[in-house]
């Protein structure tokens, strides 16, 4: 046995070299099969950077981590989605799913966070009073940590009544500030229509209640009923 491994030793050497580089191939090619984790990742939070555009502010986005031991088949096209229920605001979760070749789909946990300006009331404001600019400050935060329906405009609480009295520093949401109607029912209010060249106005009155930007009918004098958008100073602009 000795005198035939001697006589071949170049055939044995060969064959034992091919063995050793057909093993050590193996975990490479495996590791090409497996997608990187790190690659959904990144495609989590470039899906949620689109869904979040048009946010106030700096938004800031956010994947969470997947088990590095999760060994998911290579896809070449993943598909990302808001599972129902979902949506790209505060902590949230999101999920991938691979059709081919291989299918798998798994969820991800992630954040959503928007840092932006916000108001707040700057004094004490008593039920039923109508917000002016002096009665606002902006603070600056999370707004994704807040109660929904906070207000990030001024002039989307200004001219509103405070439906409950609240203390300075309190965050103003649209249940504590409610809109006041710019033109009540029975009210006589002036039509006016405008374009180019011309301006005519007329009297009448208004058949309901109507916030700023609402339509509201009006009762002509001559019995008519014309419809229009109800504005400050008892005026309901009439397009044609």
């Amino acid at each position: 046995m000795n005198n035939f491994f001697l006589k071949n030793k170049d055939v044995w050497l060969v064959l034992i070299a091919s063995l050793l580089s057909g093993l050590f191939s193996v975990p490479a090619a495996r590791a090409d099969a497996f997608q990187n984790v790190s690659e959904i990742k990144r495609k989590i939070e470039d899906f949620l950077t689109v869904q979040s555009a048009g946010y106030p502010g700096k938004v800031v986005v956010t994947a969470g981590n997947i088990d590095d031991r999760l060994k998911l088949a290579s896809c070449p096209s993943m598909e990302i989605f808001l599972p129902q229920g979902s949506r790209a605001w505060g902590k949230t979760s999101v999920g991938v799913r691979c059709q081919s070749p291989s299918p798998w789909i798994i969820y991800v946990q992630a954040s959503v966070n928007v840092y932006a300006q916000y108001l707040v009331a700057a004094v004490p404001l008593a039920q039923g009073t109508l917000v002016t600019n002096d009665d606002l400050i902006f603070e600056k935060g999370d707004l994704t940590q807040l109660p929904p329906g906070i207000f990030t405009d001024m002039q989307q609480a200004v001219g509103r009544s405070v439906s409950v009295s609240i203390i300075a520093g309190t965050v103003l949401r649209q249940e504590l500030l409610k809109l006041t109607p710019v033109i009540q029912q029975g009210q006589n209010v002036t039509l006016i229509s405008s374009g180019s060249g011309f301006s005519v106005s007329a009297e009448g009155q208004a058949l309901s209640k109507a916030n700023e930007g609402q339509i509201v009918q009006v009762k002509v004098l001559s019995g008519q009923v014309v419809s229009g958008i109800a504005r400050n100073g008892g005026q309901v602009e009439v397009v044609f």
